[in-house]
């Protein structure tokens, strides 16, 4: 398999070998960018016996725990799971390394990800293993037998897009290994609730919710024989349909509460028309019920929310979670607002012996209180936000933007360190207009200027300022409204695409494609509707009961439009009800192109018009919004006069894989990158076969992809942005499989350093300047390989060779009376066929040192450049050139070739003296070691002019001991090595006084 290494200055290599395999490409690893601000949460618990231990499952981040009160969290799930959508999370009280968790969120959105069944850990989370219902869809709650963890019951909504059978509750007596259906009421009806009683467990209560979603609307709720309330008394052999006092007309999602400190409270929030909904509690073990609030707060978005908690020791305490965060002190007769990090709020779990200790979910993430909600603990340590598309700008680093689910403002990450940073571990994140949907597309030219979407309002927004300028198209609220009656319907998610041609050129689109050369003041509209636009998909979203309106369920809107990057006014465009448009005239005239054999109705993601043939172009089409999961990807090549399915479900892509994107490279054509529901694929042959593009990515779904500076950059549903550095090798691959040894050609590498204070970070992991050099090996070695880097006048720069020592990778450590930081050395060795990636940090040797920990780091970096990369293996060589650039950054401040040619000699000059240096008081101490062990008075008397040169030279053990002269010539050449600059006068002076130091020590 492939693996990443970095290397530093040293003079050993660090490879991870292993078999290789075929379409195995992991030796090119992704970097997690962030935002580090959590995403949708809707599920949480916790340990009882064990405080500061909590779990949390995200809408499309999989589940992550934490054992120290959400200081810090950390994936449990990543390489077990086949979804990231987490439903429910079940520890077991008596045994906390028993977990049980279902997935597929019960949050009914129209971007929600669908469930794949059960998963239990019996070691707390470490492994996972499958235990069955992988065709139940959503999972609402899983509850386990407090007096057996191998009994477990599981309430299953169902599919959220199409009916199905296995909606209903399930039983299992044996850990999972056996599953029975013990309460089915339809299949468009499922449970998306159990409770226990808390005296007997064979007594239960259940939710039934008839729930579908629809690309154009959300049905919630049916008649009392379609959902409502069950009980059972005997472990859930028979049930019986609870009727008095709840509504007896419509009833939709119903959430359960049985009250801990009094087994005859049952506490239901329950969704209904008008007045008829809101809080319902049982005296008498749910016999029947009776009518406490109808207060709006507690039962906004009834399908999204729908939640409450009881105080484990309080009846009177409620809590309810809807929109905003509420309690009630009387039993749910009134009703007090909390504050919250985050609104939008899922889910809550209360540790039964210290009710002032809990677990809070929102779209924010997951917070915890020590004191019954007075203060939070942070949502700036999950690196779990849905983001809904990529942009990247034109500077250096560039910066990435996008849409961020439930956040305020569009947002941005940088993919580099930009400066240094005081609070490392949450990377950078700023705001840059509009709001949640985005998209955010930043100028071409001026990173400044962010054109941003909020749910179709189109704005300008000015870093500098921090402030926006609006531009409405048709500036009318759209909200609440029938589609049908709007002038414009712009969806929640309404693309801005810049043309590539002309930057003052942005299009906007609703039905139409709109059109402005002036930033936004005036539009056009250069087609007519593009959309199918079926009257009987025109409705008011939210049906039988609540209305829910946001612009998220308008159907019939323009989804992707991109222009041809080699043809100007040749603008491919796609609805989000089917049909796929072209114009090859700057919207004069239009052509509908849409597949012939596309099933009818379904999201046109994503266009991608070639950038190598203008005739050509890609689609992908989501279905699974409808009940169709197969991906569908599409080619022309004829301007959408035929198409060909390149994604057939048995090419790659598996069936069950919706797609969400499509781009091909624009350096080397059929080269295509996909974006699915669970992760990447690649294809190096124009779509005839796909192979998974995986590798250290978490399985979450691909929202968007973009190709920038050789780099592939992608926005994630559950995960925030990734990027794969440096797609070079990839454009290089004639096959699938390695199949011979070989050195492929590295890309032009800008040459850069870390900014000081930057710590290391993982979160997000931001790179140190590197080349990175691929290679493969098809072959047994039999001697070590060599590495060799030569610079344009052949002179050797650097070399590195495969060595079997292992020697544990140090801590950083700072010297406390220079503030310089010693990086660690470190390598090792596993001997295998692989693909490798080296990953050279463009500086020569550092300084040779005694200490062999020490040797040759912190070595100089070269000047811009052309180099040579040399691979020797057994005997063969293969060279390949390529090209060091300087950073635009250090251009600006007025420094050039001439400057980072003469600090490059400056500093070799002054290695090779403490070099020299460092030699010398070796010689010293092997010499002075032999004179000290002999008993001759002559050798003590030789002994003692060398212990005085040594003294000049070597600095005396201990804390702030005078520095002496090796390390005065370390200190001067590590001031000079930290930042690109001409070498002051001072500097110069000091290294000849050095150098006429060493000369008169040595004559002594």
């Amino acid at each position: 398999m492939l693996k990443i290494f970095n290397v530093l200055s040293i003079c050993c290599l660090l490879f991870f070998f292993q078999s290789i395999i075929s379409q195995d490409l992991s030796a090119i690893q992704y970097r997690e960018l962030g935002p580090y601000r959590g995403g949708r949460v809707t599920t949480v618990a916790g340990v009882a016996s064990e405080p500061s231990t909590y779990y949390f499952g995200a809408t499309g981040g999989g589940v992550w725990k934490t054992e120290d009160y959400g200081t810090t969290w950390n994936n449990i799930s990543d390489g077990f799971f086949k979804t990231p959508s987490i439903g429910s999370i079940a520890v077991a009280q008596d045994d906390p390394n028993i977990i049980y968790v279902g997935t597929g969120t019960d949050g009914y959105r129209s971007n929600l990800i669908e469930g794949k069944g059960m998963l239990k850990s019996i070691d707390a989370g470490e492994t996972w293993t499958e235990i069955g219902l992988a065709n139940v869809g959503q999972i609402g709650a899983v509850r386990i037998d407090p007096r057996d963890h191998n009994t477990v019951y599981v309430a299953a909504i169902g599919r959220a897009f199409s009916a199905n059978p296995e909606r209903g509750i399930y039983k299992t007596t044996d850990g999972g290994k056996t599953w029975d259906q013990i309460l089915f009421v339809s299949e468009e009806t499922g449970i998306s609730d159990i409770e226990f009683s808390p005296d007997n467990p064979e007594i239960m209560y259940a939710a039934a919710w008839k729930a579908q979603r629809k690309p154009w609307t959300i049905i919630s709720g049916g008649s009392l024989k379609e959902g409502g309330i069950y009980k059972s008394i005997d472990a859930g052999k028979s049930w019986t349909k609870i009727e008095a006092g709840i509504p007896q007309n419509l009833i939709g999602k119903i959430d359960l509460e049985v009250c801990k400190a009094d087994k005859n409270l049952v506490y239901a929030l329950i969704e209904a028309p008008e007045d008829e909904g809101g809080l319902y509690i049982s005296n008498n073990s749910g016999e029947s019920f009776e009518f406490v609030s109808s207060d709006k707060g507690i039962r906004t978005r009834p399908f999204y929310y729908t939640n409450i908690t009881i105080d484990p020791k309080d009846p009177d305490k409620i809590y309810a979670m809807a929109t905003g965060y509420f309690r009630s002190l009387d039993r749910g007769k009134t009703w007090s607002k909390l504050s919250v990090p985050h609104g939008d709020n899922h889910d809550m779990w209360i540790n039964p012996t210290n009710p002032d200790l809990f677990i809070q979910a929102n779209d924010g993430g997951v917070n915890i209180t020590h004191n019954g909600g007075k203060s939070w603990s942070t949502q700036y340590n999950q690196p779990t936000s849905e983001v809904y598309q990529v942009a990247v700008d034109n500077q250096y680093p560039y910066w990435v933007y996008a849409g961020q689910q439930d956040n305020y403002s569009t947002i941005a990450v940088p993919s580099m360190a930009p400066y240094g940073h005081q609070l490392p571990g949450q990377g950078f994140i700023i705001n840059t207009g509009g709001c949640e949907t985005g998209p955010a597309i930043p100028h071409p030219t001026n990173p400044d200027i962010v054109y941003s979407n909020c749910k179709g309002r189109f704005t300008v927004y000015n870093k500098k300022t921090g402030t926006e300028q609006s531009f409405y198209v048709g500036a009318t609220n759209m909200y609440g409204h029938n589609p049908k009656d709007l002038k414009y319907r712009f969806q929640r998610v309404s693309p801005i695409h810049l043309s590539p041609h002309n930057p003052k050129v942005i299009y906007h689109t609703s039905q139409y494609v709109h059109k402005t050369t002036n930033e936004g003041k005036t539009w056009e509209i250069i087609s007519p509707d593009l959309t199918a636009f079926e009257a009987d998909k025109q409705v008011i979203s939210g049906s039988p009961i609540t209305r829910d309106i946001t612009g998220e369920e308008f159907y019939s809107t323009i989804y992707a439009i991109k222009e041809s990057p080699l043809q100007e006014g040749l603008i491919w465009v796609g609805a989000n009800d089917g049909p796929i448009h072209l114009t090859q005239d700057g919207g004069k005239n239009w052509t509908n192109v849409t597949p012939k054999n596309l099933p009818p109705g379904g999201r046109v993601d994503a266009v991608e018009p070639s950038p190598h043939n203008p005739a050509k172009a890609y689609a992908s089409v989501l279905l699974y919004q409808l009940g169709d999961r197969k991906p569908y990807i599409y080619k022309t090549e004829d301007f959408g006069k035929s198409w060909e399915l390149i994604s057939k479900g048995n090419n790659g892509i598996p069936e069950d894989y919706p797609v969400r994107v499509i781009r091909e490279d624009s350096e080397k054509e059929g080269l295509l990158f996909a974006g699915t529901e669970y992760g990447v694929f690649m294809s190096i042959n124009d779509g005839i076969q796909w192979i998974p593009l995986q590798n250290n990515m978490p399985v979450t779904p691909i929202t968007d992809i973009q190709i920038h500076r050789n780099d592939l950059v992608l926005s994630t549903m559950g995960r925030g942005f990734w990027v794969l550095d440096d797609i070079n090798t990839l454009r290089q691959l004639t096959s699938y499989k390695i199949e011979n040894t070989r050195l492929f050609k590295p890309n032009s590498s800008i040459r850069y350093r870390y900014p000081s204070g930057a710590k290391n970070s993982t979160m997000p992991v931001y790179p140190r300047p590197t080349v990175s050099i691929d290679f493969s090996i098809t072959k047994e070695l039999e001697s070590p390989i060599l590495i060799e880097i030569f610079n344009s006048k052949n002179e050797l720069i650097n070399r590195f060779t495969t060595d079997s020592t292992a020697i544990k990778k140090p801590e950083d450590t700072r010297n406390m009376s220079t503030e310089f930081m010693d990086e660690p050395l470190w390598y090792d060795l596993k001997k295998g066929k692989s693909l490798y990636r080296f990953s050279w940090d463009m500086k020569t040797k550092g300084p040779w040192n005694t200490k062999e920990e020490d040797k040759f780091k912190n070595g100089a970096l070269v000047p811009p450049g052309r180099y040579v990369i040399k691979l020797t293996i057994d005997e063969k060589s293969y060279e390949e050139e390529f090209e060091i650039l300087i950073d635009p950054r250090v251009i600006s401040q007025g420094i050039n070739q001439e400057t980072l040619d003469s600090q490059y000699a400056f500093l070799l000059e002054v290695k090779s003296l403490l070099d020299e240096v460092l030699s010398y008081q070796l010689e010293l101490e092997k010499e002075l070691e032999v004179l000290n062990e002999s008993e001759k008075k002559s050798d003590l008397k030789k002994a003692k002019p060398l212990e005085n040169n040594l003294k000049l030279i070597k600095t005396k053990e201990g804390i702030y001991e005078q520095p002496m002269l090796a390390d005065q010539i370390k200190y001067l050449y590590n001031m000079n090595n930290g930042a690109d600059q001409e070498i002051g006068k001072d500097a110069k002076d000091r290294f000849i006084d050095l150098k006429q130091r060493f000369q008169q020590i040595k004559s002594n």
